[in-house]
């Protein structure tokens, strides 16, 4: 007995392990975020000293050499390919600059004027200018309900329909949708407004009342664009919008049309790996625009007069400066939306731009209307740990600090510090997300965790230094926190004496933290998982070694018929359980990783990790039914009794994560 129990001591050590292993990995998945899911910015906030000095002169000579001493060395370190980079000033291009490789097997270099870029969600802006367009034409209003001019209807949450404001402002309360919005080839590409009246995602807000991020809802705007014009939405962006800024090195059309495919930048997760293909965009207004970062200044100069481009004008000036506008605050006083654009003020200068992300490109747009000035990234490799999210806060920061820099105020701590610390600390979820389907998983294993330090101080476990330290945030106004250096700012807001929502400035206004209920709470979700992980990788291993066992001592399975078949049966189910889980942690690493794409090709995958699950949910019942016996039957040992609780419980409990993480669905929709 000994020998047995120090062989069950061990694969309770290792089950604990791999199961941890496992989940820990698959949280880091979603902490980077998914190219699918967070087309908006980057979690990790990285402050540098306050920019107190005086600015250095922003001119080309300058901007070059502080981009040669900062890009170089950080492609370098991240384990990127390439990247473009260009800054306008007054109506003329300041600096346009190519880093690194344009492709890694041919060592093409990247060239501004040339070279390709996919700068994802950046590409709605040119659909919220369209949108404006339509308006300025007295074709489309902001604040009427969509359906008015949709062939299919979007179905009103509590008596409340979307308007055009509320997909430009990103408040329409859709939950995230994935299916579809990447394809794996040309052929699966369908029209725009088939894919968007295939499926509504269910809508999990009010509209008007809470920003989470929707690429379906950037596509509704484009459909609405082609269908007031009558043109298709890629031939309108050519027409109006690309022609009269001579932007002749850009194209929504997908697959890249002939003549500009020789100059497109391969793609990369890190660029000491494979180049990845072409990525098709099925909600094309979303994010399927290919250009050069010469073209992208262009676009810049054209807001940043108010809509004109030499002799050309897209949008009229009050139109332009409308669309620049702040929206009413929802986290206030925080950063908030525009119509399109989202303000990224920062030392006392606004800027309003967007960011974009695919699988492999990740790309920033910043324009400072008050300045004249406009910068502009894009690098095609994720790079190592995610290395392009925090080279591009970089470059803003160190830009903004070098060229615009603004003393530091140094705010008290206020007295409330510690009470109102112990109210933000818990977990949260972003806004952003799914709660229909199996992608309610990433919500489970990606909750953030708000900390309140004994000296009033919070800690918030996504936002980071640039050493990936925790920052420590100290409360400066009422519910409004700073980070050490005094440059970005954190908020909630509070009703009722409780914690509705936070952010912070380093995020996008387009999403934010809510509390976790407690029914999804990570807290005791977690451990609840684990344990039944573990407790199922024992059923399962356990079994052939106590086989194994009992041959070597001559001993029958002191079992006979339906108990003998309940005993086998139970361990089967064990196995069943940890293999649905197992294909579905597969398949959304493969989502995460752009290895598997998120159209039909993926179906049968779902479909095989949801048959795993419906049978797990049938063997709860066998498991159940095994543990009846095991207490009712003569003759049974304690031991028998409680492993047969034991791995009954555990079967119970996968059915409840099959329930609560949506793991069985009719639809194939998420």
């Amino acid at each position: 007995m000994r020998a047995w129990r120090a062989v069950f001591v061990i694969l309770i050590a290792l089950a604990f392990l791999g199961a941890s292993a496992t989940f820990a990995q698959e949280g880091q998945v979603k902490k980077e975020e998914p190219a699918v899911a967070p087309a908006g910015g980057t979690a990790v906030a990285a402050p540098a000293p306050a920019g107190e000095g005086p600015a250095a002169p922003l001119t080309k000579p300058d901007v070059d050499g502080w981009l040669d001493g900062l890009m170089p060395y950080a492609l370098s370190r991240g384990d990127i390919a390439g990247a473009v980079v260009t800054v306008v000033k007054d109506g003329q291009v300041l600096t346009e600059r190519g880093f690194g490789l344009a492709d890694v097997k041919s060592r093409r270099p990247v060239d501004p004027e040339r070279t390709l870029f996919r700068p994802g969600s950046v590409s709605k802006l040119f659909t919220w200018t369209a949108v404006m367009q339509q308006v300025e034409a007295g074709k489309l209003d902001l604040d009427t309900d969509i359906n008015t001019y949709l062939d299919f209807k979007i179905p009103p949450r509590e008596g409340k329909p979307v308007t055009m404001r509320d997909l430009m402002t990103h408040t329409s309360g859709f939950g995230e949708a994935f299916k579809g919005l990447f394809v794996a080839s040309p052929e699966r590409l369908v029209p725009l407004g088939k894919y968007l009246a295939s499926w509504t995602p269910p809508r999990i807000f009010p509209p008007g009342q809470v920003p989470a991020y929707s690429n379906y809802g950037a596509g509704l705007a484009g459909y609405i664009v082609e269908r007031l014009s009558g043109e298709p939405f890629d031939d309108y962006i050519e027409r109006h919008i690309f022609v009269p800024l001579g932007m002749t090195r850009s194209s929504f059309r997908q697959p890249l049309p002939d003549a500009m495919k020789a100059d497109m930048s391969s793609g990369y997760l890190r660029a000491s790996g494979p180049a990845r293909p072409y990525e098709l965009i099925t909600g094309g207004p979303a994010g399927s625009l290919t250009a050069t970062g010469s073209d992208m200044s262009r676009f810049m100069i054209a807001h940043l007069q108010d809509g004109r481009f030499g002799e050309a004008r897209i949008l009229r000036a009050d139109t332009a400066r409308r669309m620049r506008a702040p929206s009413p605050q929802l986290n206030p006083p925080l950063n908030g939306m525009a119509l399109g654009f989202y303000h990224e003020d920062r030392n006392g200068h606004q800027i309003v731009g967007h960011a974009g992300d695919t699988a492999a490109f990740h790309s920033d747009l910043h324009i400072l209307p008050d300045d004249g000035v406009g910068l502009f990234i894009s690098l095609n490799s994720t790079g190592k740990e995610g290395a392009a999210g925090p080279v591009r806060a970089a470059l803003l920061r160190g830009f903004m600090d070098r060229y615009f820099p603004a003393p530091k105020p140094a705010l008290p701590t206020l007295a409330t510090a510690k009470e109102h610390g112990r109210m933000m600390a818990g977990l949260y979820r972003w806004s952003r997300r799914s709660e229909s389907s199996f992608f309610t998983m990433t919500n489970l294993l990606g909750q953030v965790k708000v900390k309140a330090g004994p000296d009033g101080t919070l800690e918030v476990s996504v936002l980071k230094d640039a050493s990936g330290a925790v920052i420590r945030w100290r409360e400066v106004a009422p519910f409004v926190w700073q980070d050490p250096a005094g440059e970005i700012n954190l908020a909630a807001v509070v009703k009722d004496g409780k914690v509705v929502n936070f952010t912070s400035d380093e995020l996008p206004p387009v999403m934010v933290l809510q509390p976790v209920p407690g029914r999804a709470s990570a807290a005791w979700n977690m451990p609840l998982l684990y344990a039944m992980v573990v407790v199922l990788m024992l059923a399962v291993l356990l079994w052939p070694v106590t086989a194994l066992v009992r041959r070597h001592y001559g001993r029958p399975l002191p079992l006979a018929g339906w108990e003998a078949v309940l005993y086998r049966l139970t361990r089967v189910v064990a196995l069943i359980d940890l293999l649905a889980l197992l294909t579905y942690v597969l398949i959304i690493s493969l989502f995460s990783n752009g290895t598997l794409t998120a159209d039909v090709a993926a179906d049968p995958f779902i479909r095989v990790a949801q048959g795993l699950c419906l049978l797990g949910v049938i063997g709860a019942v066998l498991a159940l039914w095994n543990a009846f016996l095991a207490w009712t039957r003569k003759g049974r040992s304690r031991w028998a009794k409680i492993s047969a609780t034991v791995i009954a419980l555990a079967c119970v409990a996968f059915v409840w994560f099959v329930i609560t993480l949506r793991l069985v669905t009719a639809s194939l929709k998420y």
